[in-house]
């Protein structure tokens, strides 16, 4: 299967595929025309990588999951080092949220502050 086709399988864009690959997280075979072929079992592969990425978790955290990639990684156990890495990520998170909440608290602030000083008479 050539990458347009994986791509459109999987709705990962070819950009997006050569960066899995890059990172190790897929494989493809160079035809004789430079072409990159993929396994059709690489479709999995992909939507897998797609469903942790859209939980929050970055390609250096997938590589944990590297073992499981190609099966229903949706309902397999997690592994002790998954279950790390996602708590990890999700700490991360909870702080990019706190800190944003706080800016966006400010910024309230300040607008009602300045509306308020705006009705004077």
């Amino acid at each position: 299967m050539r990458i347009g086709e994986l791509a459109a399988a999987t709705g990962a864009s070819p950009r997006a595929l050569r960066h899995y690959e890059q990172a190790g997280l897929i494989r493809s075979e160079r035809a004789a025309n430079g072409y990159r072929g993929y396994d059709a079992r690489t479709v999995v592969r992909v939507r897998n990588i797609r469903h942790l990425l859209a939980a929050g978790l970055t390609l250096d955290d997938v590589q944990v999951f590297l073992p499981c990639l190609d099966g229903d990684v949706a309902a397999a156990p997690p592994s002790d080092r998954g279950l790390r890495v996602a708590l990890d990520r999700l700490a991360v998170l909870n702080e990019r949220i706190a800190a944003q909440t706080e800016v966006r608290d400010r910024l309230e602030a300040a607008l009602r502050h300045r509306s308020a000083t705006d009705r004077r008479p």
